[in-house]
């Protein structure tokens, strides 16, 4: 796939997501941009979204002797230039906009140019699939790693598909502190993950014991420890070990490895102090903290919950952890955080140990992708079944909410569902049979209402569990799995031919009438949760990265609601199905 389709390609998603985002106001396929004038086909989709055709795209300006050009435009970097003085942009967030899609630009171009057909990715672990996959379907420049050089971004990003070492720091203790489940100590954690390259490691230490051992990006200790940390380093507080044994691949997240040398090892997340989708990748220290003592209390919940263990839903919990403070900048006032998140660590659950036989596993966004020839995958993993499209679109969904609808009404709980944060497992027939749910503890978030179910949180005096109400808490589910999966889906299938979108939404209606009716007691926590109230607010997360600029922030700020938008479940009849 050459440059010029990729370019052309991120173009039109920029405009769509604009327009959907009710940032830019086209007048019947037209935008009037001041000096510039786009022009294009687009066919409208559920929330108001806007599907914008690529080929369709063209740019009319004055041209050098008065008269007006008009040319096919595929370039999104003009596009944001043109339509600075409309989206009323610094000039400091242009240009930090224009360096998120140039980077964002050259990875969908690399990733092009090694495609594989959807036959091929059918056969991959779902750790290898991971850097096949596109991308956030709703953040437009979802790859934009500022931070990363060029080399940076062949070696360490997931569709480099090369797997990378970590390096093993030793951090006196006092500046480092571990936690896990009660069922693990440190030496147990970090015994297994090293095996028998931790007696090698111990010999490089006088007192090893008087250390905390971690696992380390390179990345991140050639830009970041070796220069923030030199004192630490110099005076033996830090002791670099050496690389670990074995093997990783990059996640979609880029900061959360999966061991492919050892797959029943834990996968471990760690902090990059790049800038992508809107936030530094650090991993802040409440999340370090907490989130043993959250993955020990998620699992109370899980494991005695009737309706997980009948739906074999898989919590992945992030067992252990350490943090590392920054001696100085950690307790000044006003530091930006993306200095104070540069050393820690979170080892979570394997997935592959969860596998039943002839089971397979992938993620959530593998359905969103498409090869270079334009098929989605989601018809090959269909075809594979031999069953009707619409049966297996229901096995996905009933997999999907209804695990993520118990624990939202049941607990008052919610996670963060979108296409990296959870997984599909098919059974040995290829239909979507349970659930995976990772990557607690930022994402976690619990009703303001409390719920007896879930017990005593895990909060003791400090609170690291926020608190919503119900009609913020349904957000996560909206904009996460509904807005940033189901939508996209629903086009992906109707271009196909597979599933009309009313279909689609009929049949999410029908699993949440489902859960409604199996579940009286909790019609309140329904009404007041209104997934299927008329609109839902708009959470624009391309104007976020737009509106909050570039400049260095203590915090990461919550992202705005603009307005409201259209819920398609609200306008279809539910189409009720039963499955076991």
């Amino acid at each position: 796939m050459s440059w010029t389709r990729c370019s052309s390609e991120l173009l039109a998603k920029l405009i769509s997501q604009l327009c959907t985002e009710d940032l830019l106001h086209p007048v019947d396929g037209v935008l009037e941009l001041g000096a510039a004038t786009y022009t294009f086909s687009s066919i409208r989709g559920a929330f108001g979204s806007w599907r914008v055709d690529p080929a369709s795209v063209r740019r009319t300006a004055a041209g050098i002797l008065g008269n007006d050009e008009s040319e096919v435009a595929t370039d999104p970097v003009q596009f944001l230039v043109d339509a600075t003085g409309v989206l009323g942009l610094s000039g400091q967030t242009v240009a930090g906009y224009v360096a998120e899609l140039s980077s964002t630009l050259a990875a969908d171009v690399r990733m092009a140019s090694r495609a594989l057909p959807n036959a091929e990715l059918l056969k991959l672990h779902h750790s290898e699939l991971e850097g096949h996959l596109t991308g956030h379907p709703l953040l437009v420049a979802n790859k934009g790693r500022l931070g990363f050089s060029a080399a940076d971004s062949l070696r360490y990003t997931p569709e480099a598909r090369t797997p990378l070492r970590l390096v093993w720091l030793a951090v006196r203790r006092g500046l480092a502190e571990f936690r896990g489940t009660p069922d693990l100590s440190e030496h147990a954690v970090v015994g297994r993950e090293l095996a028998a390259a931790f007696e090698d490691f111990r010999s490089r230490l006088v007192d090893p014991d008087s250390y905390v051992w971690l696992p380390c990006h390179p990345w991140q200790l050639d830009h970041v420890v070796g220069t923030q940390w030199a004192r630490e380093l110099a005076t033996g507080e830090i002791v670099v070990l050496g690389e670990g044994p074995d093997d990783y691949l990059p996640t979609q997240s880029i900061r959360t490895m999966v061991n492919v040398s050892q797959p029943l090892r834990y996968q471990v997340k760690l902090p990059l102090k790049i800038l992508n989708t809107s936030v530094y990748r650090g991993i802040p220290e409440h999340c370090t903290l907490a989130a043993p003592m959250v993955t020990q209390w998620l699992r109370g919940l899980w494991y005695r919950d009737e309706v997980f263990g009948r739906l074999g839903t898989e919590l992945l919990g992030e067992v252990a952890s350490v943090t590392v403070r920054y001696p100085q900048l950690s307790s000044a006032p006003g530091i930006p955080y993306q200095w104070t998140e540069t050393l820690g660590c979170i080892w979570r659950d394997p997935l592959d140990p969860r596998l039943r036989p002839g089971e397979s596993a992938s993620p959530l966004a593998a359905v969103l992708h498409r090869d270079n020839a334009g098929e989605p995958l989601v018809a090959a993993m269909i075809a594979r079944t031999g069953v009707d499209a619409s049966v297996w679109i229901g096995d996905l969904l009933a997999t999907l909410l209804r695990p993520l609808l118990h624990l939202m009404h049941h607990y008052g709980i919610t996670v963060n569902p979108h296409g990296e944060n959870v997984a599909i497992i098919c059974g040995p027939s290829g239909l979507p049979a349970r659930l995976v749910v990772q990557d607690l503890v930022d994402d976690i978030n619990v009703s303001t209402t409390p719920i007896e179910a879930r017990g005593i949180e895990p909060d003791s005096h400090t609170r690291v569990l926020p608190r919503k109400p119900w009609h913020i808490l349904h957000q996560y589910l909206v904009v996460a799995l509904l807005l940033g999966v189901l939508n996209p889906l629903a086009d992906t299938l109707s271009d196909s031919g597979l599933v009309a979108p009313d279909k689609l939404w009929a049949m999410v209606r029908g699993e949440i009438e489902l859960y409604a009716d199996t579940n009286p007691q909790y019609a309140d926590r329904l009404a007041a949760t209104g997934l299927l109230d008329e609109t839902f607010a708009r959470y624009p997360l391309n104007g976020y990265r737009l509106t909050l600029g570039y400049a260095d922030l203590s915090i990461r700020p919550p992202i705005p609601v603009t307005g409201r938008m259209p819920n398609p479940l609200h306008f279809v009849a539910g189409s009720p199905r039963v499955r076991n």
